[in-house]
């Protein structure tokens, strides 16, 4: 038996682990993230070849993300996602959550414009063009909270709780197009409050700490409400195959668990980097205002206490 025009076959066995990390490629995955690597890969090496130096860490967490997008469509675990809610929320949460947390903290926009050629006077080439992207109207407007907070939410009650997301798993084309939406709505989520990268819409790092909290409660909501439902809420997933032997309700309620989850894990892992990010900022300035009064002998210092010593040659 198929399901939903994926000439999958329904009848898996009972899930496991084991079962669920065997290959299985979606091929439009496959290629994206053969392709997101190999120009990753094709910046650092233009990089090192001119003499200029690229962080490892940086190196190792934009591969770890993409191989987290691997692991999630280009495995068993995207055939059990069909059949299975709880395994579908892993999906979700792994892609929308985890993968744009690793690929910012790469920093490929910043590897782009290091790495691309300037074009010659007059000229419009690669590098151009995504300076001009990062600096455009419709970049400031989908970075800003105001879209995005909004945006994070509806992906979550917008599409479980309406048909939206049934009509979506009808076909291979909408399945794939869910994915690449949760990719989508996590990279502009977090690229304001932790990338690394420059964007048009980069606030204090209160401010973002305040943005990456906005957005996380109504995550823990979501999962709260599919675990105390009393029946199936997503039609998709409410006659599982016999072979899985799972029950529905018991399913989304795994998966309801599994939001509440991810609502605090990436929660943690966005904290330690704002505070890693915003210490490493403080240092930067601390020296580079060391290095402008070691240039000018500090005079802003001389000047302060000129006017400390004004004041109190006023009071006598």
């Amino acid at each position: 038996m198929d399901h939903g025009g994926h000439g999958m076959n329904m009848d898996l066995p009972p899930f496991t682990l084991g079962r669920g990390l065997e290959f299985s490629a979606d091929p439009f995955f496959l290629i994206g993230c053969a392709v997101a690597l190999a120009l990753y890969g094709y910046g650092v090496v233009r990089l090192r070849r001119r003499g200029d130096g690229w962080p490892v860490n940086r190196i190792v967490l934009f591969v770890i993300g993409v191989l987290s997008i691997a692991l999630v469509m280009c495995t068993r675990l995207n055939d059990y996602g069909m059949v299975m809610f709880s395994v579908h929320m892993v999906q979700h949460m792994v892609i929308s959550m985890v993968s744009p947390i690793l690929l910012l903290l790469g920093a490929p926009v910043t590897l782009a414009l290091r790495a691309l050629p300037v074009a010659g006077r007059g000229r419009t080439g690669p590098r151009e063009l995504l300076l001009k992207l990062l600096h455009s109207r419709y970049l400031k407007v989908v970075t800003h909270p105001v879209f995005t907070i909004p945006l994070f939410i509806a992906s979550l009650y917008g599409l479980y709780f309406t048909p939206l997301f049934d009509f979506l798993m009808e076909s291979k084309t909408g399945h794939i197009a869910m994915m690449v939406h949760f990719l989508a709505v996590g990279l502009v989520f977090f690229w304001p409050i932790m990338g690394v990268d420059p964007g048009p819409h980069r606030p204090g790092y209160v401010m973002r700490m305040l943005e990456l909290f906005a957005g996380m409660p109504f995550h823990a909501f979501f999962g709260i409400a599919l675990m105390m439902a009393s029946q199936p809420m997503v039609k998709a997933y409410e006659n599982p195959p016999a072979s899985l032997g799972i029950d529905a309700l018991g399913d989304q309620s795994a998966a309801g668990g599994i939001a509440w989850a991810f609502s605090e894990i990436p929660s943690v892992l966005v904290l330690i980097a704002l505070v890693f990010q915003w210490y490493r900022s403080d240092q930067r300035t601390a020296k580079r205002s060391d290095r402008a009064a070691d240039r000018d002998g500090d005079q802003e210092l001389k000047a302060y206490n000129a006017y400390l010593a004004s004041l109190q040659a006023r009071g006598q």
